[in-house]
């Protein structure tokens, strides 16, 4: 085996920062309605014309529309918007007051008679939390995208992340607050990606840094004493009731050059960042979905792209957690 001396190693090229997160990207545009009373909401990601869309769905308990638009093979060959909404399978109404103000926008795919926005969405089950009659509604869908802006991505309680909460594999009782979270990093090529990260996970939160739990299942409703979820399902020394209102959803961009193929494969390499800091993590109780946006012209290898992707990733998933304020009788690391 060959080693290098400390002084020949490569340097690192990428570095995570927080200006603004996912809208670091140029060209996205991040809008979010957020209900503090029915603890609900939805965020929708603007993308111009001109992207390429990719998914990578690792969840069993899934609430989507379009996903089949952003497969390889799919006439159309952009996507417009991507949509996170609260509310469970109700919330997905969001998406349709967003397709309906791009069109009026001319934003979409050209069918000769008008333009359709292609505008995947998935949703999260916030229905315990707050209000289980209010869910997001096509005039939310609509407001998101009127509030859509480039500025610095509002993260907490706000959006689809409004009623999220992670740890719950014994109840919301000992349950946690949790939100929305972004980062952005940018290669030493100038290539940049973003990520954006709705967590509404069954497991828990853990920093891999220091591979502790900072958010998570509690020993009890006024504990902050974690139990580890994953420990517990494995050696099943608790009685675990479930819990199978979960999902993690996220969407991260780049401005590198990426055809069908690869933009889905970096979906997929994205995700792996949502397994670093979350276990248990895709389970049968988690509808797990990642979006991908390539809309740039520089070039880079997908590998490459999706390793920062994955790292991005991992810190929104942080952020959303630490950003949490308290909410619906769930303690937020935020207060």
């Amino acid at each position: 085996m060959v080693r290098c001396a400390p002084e020949t190693l490569p340097q690192a090229d990428a570095s995570i920062h927080h200006m603004k997160g996912l809208t670091d990207v140029p060209g996205i545009l991040v809008g979010h309605v957020t209900d503090l009373d029915g603890l609900t909401g939805c965020t929708v990601i603007l993308c111009g014309n001109n992207a390429v869309g990719g998914v990578d769905v690792r969840g069993s308990a899934t609430g989507s529309v379009e996903l089949d638009a952003l497969h390889p093979g799919h006439v159309a060959q952009n996507v417009h918007a991507i949509v996170l909404a609260g509310g469970s399978a109700f919330g997905l109404e969001a998406s349709c007051g967003v397709r309906r103000i791009l069109e009026r926008r001319k934003v979409g795919f050209d069918t000769g008679v008008t333009r359709v926005p292609i505008v995947p969405g998935a949703v999260l089950y916030d229905l315990p939390l707050g209000k289980p009659g209010v869910r997001p509604t096509r005039e939310m869908g609509e407001k998101a995208v009127e509030a859509a802006t480039d500025e610095a991505v509002a993260e907490g309680n706000v959006g689809a992340g409004t009623g999220a909460s992670v740890g719950k594999l014994f109840g919301m009782g000992q349950a946690m607050k949790s939100g929305i979270g972004s980062a952005s990093l940018t290669l030493g090529s100038g290539v940049m990606v973003g990520a954006l990260v709705a967590v509404n996970a069954l497991g828990d939160v853990i920093d891999p840094a220091v591979n502790k739990i900072i958010a998570g299942a509690r020993m009890s409703a006024t504990s902050r004493e974690f139990v580890d979820s994953a420990a517990a399902m494995r050696h099943a020394s608790i009685q675990t009731p479930g819990f199978r209102g979960n999902t993690t959803l996220a969407v991260v961009a780049t401005n590198a050059r990426l055809d069908r193929v690869q933009t889905n494969k970096l979906a997929a390499l994205a995700s792996i960042g949502v397994t670093r800091t979350i276990s248990p993590v895709n389970t049968m109780s988690d509808g797990d979905i990642t979006f991908a946006l390539s809309l740039g012209s520089l070039e880079a290898s997908v590998d490459s792209v999706g390793a920062a992707a994955a790292e991005a990733l991992a810190t929104a998933v942080l952020r959303a957690v630490r950003a949490a304020k308290t909410a619906g009788g769930l303690p937020g690391l935020a207060g």
